[in-house]
């Protein structure tokens, strides 16, 4: 099994193909599975690499008590370092273009290009944030956690999704949705509750300090508060670039990997990658 020291954990990671080196940031609660038609699609032209964030699938829990974007920047930094990429493309989705983000602002002169999906660049950007972190705080939540466990905290999670952002927010392949319910399900309450907060405690980084070439995906039914975020982005990273992935929703790469793969290549194929 592939792992590699990053920090004080072994992180589990996956190569595959030849070419530019890119690494592949999955979201919360899910794994490196769910960039499995990206690898298979990108891999005949470029080094595809798919890891588990700290206290995901089987890079697993760790000894940390509290888990942020910086940290898991820090541990995408490590990962990048012992596996000797060179200014690698980043690529991330939901958490994984928080993190992203991070590692952009920190790591600025160690990647060549950036994607983000279906992703924001705060808890707190809009009125509407603001109010769902009044209405719905951190402690609150990581308390119903606690107390349904996460089995059924994801039930209702998914319920109160579908009520306030539409049925095709979570998509409408019942594979995609399988996938990433029994994934969200699988955690024990104390990991859940730690990548949990460490999404409420994210602030916006210094976008424009970004100088890499930028693309910004979202799924067509993605939430109107990611698209506003989206066009935050777009307003502060000097270059960049977006696309809407049709009939997909939050996970979009598993719901239209046909397009998402051409929107990526395309963006890759003319973007001077140094």
């Amino acid at each position: 099994m592939p792992t590699v020291q990053t920090n004080e954990i072994n992180t589990y990671y996956e190569r595959h193909g030849e070419g530019k080196s890119l690494v592949c940031i999955h979201g919360a609660w899910t794994d490196r599975r769910m960039w499995k038609p990206q690898r298979d699609a990108l891999s005949t032209k470029y080094e595809v690499i798919t890891y588990d964030v700290r206290g995901h699938g089987r890079t697993g829990p760790s000894a940390e008590r509290r888990y942020t974007i910086e940290l898991f920047a820090s541990d995408l930094r490590a990962l990048v370092e012992e596996l000797e990429l060179d200014r690698p493309i980043i690529c991330g989705l939901s958490l994984g273009g928080m993190i992203a983000q991070m590692y952009a602002v920190r790591y600025g002169d160690d990647l060549s290009a950036l994607i983000l999906a279906d992703t924001a660049v705060s808890t707190m950007l809009t009125l509407r944030d603001k109010l769902t972190w009044l209405l719905f705080p951190s402690w609150a939540m990581r308390a119903t956690v606690r107390l349904l466990g996460p089995p059924r905290y994801v039930d209702v999670a998914y319920w109160l999704a579908e009520a306030t952002r539409g049925e095709d927010w979570f998509g409408r392949d019942e594979d995609v949705r399988s996938y990433v319910r029994e994934t969200m399900s699988s955690f024990n309450t104390t990991e859940y509750n730690k990548i949990f907060r460490a999404i409420y405690d994210f602030r916006r980084v210094d976008l424009t300090s970004i100088q890499v070439p930028t693309l910004i995906l979202n799924g067509e039914h993605e939430s109107r508060s990611v698209f506003t975020h989206a066009a935050h982005m777009e307003r502060a990273i000097p270059n960049v670039r977006s696309g809407i992935i049709p009939g997909a929703g939050h996970t979009s790469n598993l719901e239209n990997p046909t397009r998402f793969n051409r929107e990526v290549t395309d963006f890759l194929s003319n973007t001077n990658l140094q």
